[in-house]
């Protein structure tokens, strides 16, 4: 049975910082995308990042370029969104999802699209707020 289970979210000041990890049991991560997205309340499900686990190319959004990061470990079978120089904006349930790599458009830039993702796990909280 494929699953991702999203953990790490919680309450940071803003400024600071927050691991999320997404545990992925069911499927390896060698043939599959993985995206980041996340939902603020009253706001549709938006892409954050994403990484292809077959060549490793990532792409994130412009809002968070510079501050967030998207890596995996194969050998846990996780996938981690780092954030650094959290907003208040950036305040929502963050979400993992994947998708077969070869699903996945051939323009990456297109890879933040809900869309294209079948798996979804359940979400995280990250709330930034003093």
């Amino acid at each position: 049975q494929l699953q991702l289970v999203e953990s790490g979210g919680g309450l940071v000041q803003p400024g600071g910082s927050l691991r999320l990890s997404c545990a992925i049991s069911g499927f390896t991560l060698d043939d599959y995308s993985i995206g980041w997205f996340r939902q603020a309340p009253g706001k549709e499900r938006e892409g954050v990042s994403c990484i292809s686990s077959s060549d490793g190319g990532t792409y994130s959004a412009d809002s968070v370029k510079g501050r967030f990061t998207i890596s995996t470990d194969n050998a846990k079978n996780t996938v981690y969104l780092q954030m650094n120089s959290l907003k208040p904006e950036d305040t929502a349930v963050y979400y993992c999802a994947a998708q077969k790599d070869f699903k996945m458009p051939a323009d990456m830039t297109k890879n933040l699209e809900v869309r294209h993702y079948d798996y979804w796990g359940q979400g995280t909280q990250v709330t930034v707020s003093s």
